[in-house]
């Protein structure tokens, strides 16, 4: 179709219409994407500085591609037309191929500076692919239609802007003028293919409801979804909080009853574990919406680019509100696991077997009761709610935001009241969170007075609802547990923060220095001035007592008046003998 066969160029004669395959269509597609690749490849080492003596030839050769690039699609636009004269054609698929062969001729005219025909190309073709959006049956092919005209944008403003128009700003007004006028002669039969791809586009709508993206809003605003790639994560997440919103109403219809009879308190178990289940789901298409996103921006930002239409949101924006999408649904997660827990042990606490026993049983025997894995579990839970929140407060759709921002805030300031909990014989430390609690508390009221609508509570999901209620029954259940923790602290050792005297023991080593020691106790407690003062009473003055001599016993006496007898000292020798003593013996 190329070539031919062999080393030698032969032409081929034309195909007919009726052995055209999808092959010979895509072969001709691929040639010219392949010569347009090539020419924007030579463009691009010509505007390099080491190769500026060989730039004019790259120029060159970077022409001829072009050229071919339009030669090859205007012939498959060409055979296109036949088969759509043949009904072997959706309208649909012959306006995509019109539209590509606009771009690249429009293209192509640019780069020769023939700024007023390749503005009237590339509008006509913008106008074609607002019409494919407008009637596109799934969100995929509507935000593909919105990705190729947001790529042509900048060009259609860079002609303009050479061709001297005052509002070269203004896309939309520059195509909705130059489409008017020239689209007729442009595009053959662009009535008829217009109103034909709205008819289509209307009967399959029907049929293909769930491929269709609902509205994304934020603070009342739509978030526009210009990537294909986005939209097929996004369809996930639709059906998953589809599937949540199910559960929920089960749940909800289910429990009627139980709420009545139970009160507010078994209100907050009546979650399943297939809730917990499809909060799973959206999680998991959340985080692949998220790291589509983050790829995206990572492309823009490697490549340089920027959004294609001005004064809308770009991937940046959409990326931040995915993300605060995630954290949100994964905090509704672990709140509901939290309330789990706790409706689960209240549950255990309220069986007959316990009932019975409450009154007469101690409060020690109750803390005994409640399982060691409860409070560890409860904590982990509210760490992971807590990174999702300070995750949540540093994106910049919340920073730009004073009441969201301050929203998060006192959900932190909550959440970290929260966290705080009694283990069980740590008196001094559980009064210490208690008091901690408090004061996140205060700090959670004092955000909240500053907000006059709070939209995380009417917003849509209000995946962390915060009413004063809320905040009283907290502080409430807060001051009962340190008024019971005092009682038990002064009840176990008198309220005393070092060892209990109780189970101190003396060292052994004062038992056995008492057996050759006199402990003198009075001095012992005049240094520890504990000593009694001593009053000295009057002496009375009387008539000294004669005594009465006792006769002392001679072996007394002897033994005081006696001295003690020297030892006898041998006689100092001189001479040999003396030196000699050691040998023949001392005397």
């Amino acid at each position: 179709m190329t070539h031919g066969k062999g080393r030698e160029f032969k032409k081929l004669p034309v195909i007919s219409q009726d052995k055209l395959q999808d092959g010979h269509l895509q072969l001709l597609l691929f040639e010219a994407e392949r010569a347009w690749a090539y020419s924007q490849e030579l463009l691009a080492l010509a505007s390099k500085p080491e190769n500026a003596d060989n730039a004019t030839g790259f120029r060159h050769n970077a022409t001829g591609r072009f050229r071919r690039a339009v030669h090859w699609s205007t012939q498959l636009l060409s055979q296109c037309q036949s088969l759509f004269a043949g009904s072997r054609l959706s309208a649909e698929d012959l306006i995509e191929i019109t539209v590509y062969t606009l771009i690249l001729n429009g293209r192509f005219l640019r780069y020769r500076e023939e700024f007023e025909d390749s503005l009237i190309q590339l509008s006509v073709a913008r106008n074609l692919l607002d019409e494919l959006a407008s009637a596109a049956t799934t969100s995929r092919d509507q935000a593909l239609a919105t990705y190729f005209a947001d790529d042509i944008g900048p060009e259609i403003r860079y002609c303009a802007h050479e061709l001297g128009h005052a509002n070269a700003y203004d896309i939309d007004g520059i195509v909705a003028e130059l489409s008017a006028r020239h689209r007729q002669q442009i595009v053959e039969g662009y009535g008829q293919l217009v109103n034909k791809i709205r008819t289509e586009g209307e009967g399959a709508a029907q049929g293909l409801a769930k491929k269709k993206l609902q509205p994304l809003l934020w603070e009342g605003e739509p978030v526009p979804i210009r990537n294909p790639e986005l939209v097929d994560v996004l369809l996930k997440v639709q059906d998953g909080e589809a599937k949540l919103k199910r559960e929920n109403e089960e749940v909800s219809q289910t429990s009627v009853g139980a709420e009545q009879k139970k009160g507010k308190k078994a209100r907050k178990g009546n979650k399943s574990k297939r809730g917990v289940a499809a909060y799973d789901s959206i999680l998991l298409a959340l985080s692949d919406a998220e790291d589509v996103a983050r790829k995206l921006v990572e492309a823009q930002q490697a490549s340089g680019s920027s959004s294609g239409v001005a004064g809308t949101r770009d991937i940046h924006f959409v990326h931040a509100f995915i993300v605060y999408q995630l954290l949100s649904r994964r905090i509704q997660r672990d709140l509901l696991l939290v309330s789990t827990l706790l409706s689960s042990h209240r549950a255990q606490a309220a069986r007959p077997e316990h009932a019975s026993k409450g009154k007469a049983a101690s409060s020690k025997s109750q803390k005994e009761q409640v399982d060691s894995r409860l409070f560890p579990a409860l904590v982990k839970l509210l760490d992971t709610a807590l990174q999702s929140l300070n995750q949540m407060r540093v994106l910049a759709i919340v920073d730009d935001s004073p009441d969201l921002a301050s929203a998060v805030d006192a959900r932190i300031a909550f959440t970290n009241a929260r966290r705080c909990y009694a283990p069980v014989k740590k008196f001094a430390e559980a009064l210490t969170l208690i008091q901690h609690a408090h004061i996140h508390l205060r700090e959670t009221r004092s955000i909240l007075s500053t907000i006059e609508t709070d939209p995380i509570t009417t917003g849509d999901p209000a995946f962390y609802p915060l009413a004063s209620d809320e905040l009283a029954e907290l502080e409430n259940e807060l001051s009962a547990d340190a008024l019971s923790l005092k009682n038990d602290w002064f009840a176990y050792n008198g309220g005393s923060v070092t060892q209990d005297s109780k189970t101190y023991t003396k060292p052994l080593f004062f038992d056995i220095a008492l057996n050759y020691v006199q402990l003198d106790m009075d001095r012992l407690l005049e240094r520890a001035s504990k000593s009694k003062p001593v009053v000295v009473a009057p002496i009375p003055v009387r008539a000294e007592p004669v005594l009465e001599k006792k006769p002392t016993s001679r072996a007394k006496l002897e033994e005081i008046q006696r001295a003690p007898t020297p030892e006898p000292q041998a006689p100092g020798r001189g001479g040999l003998s003396s030196l000699l003593g050691g040998w023949w013996g001392r005397q």
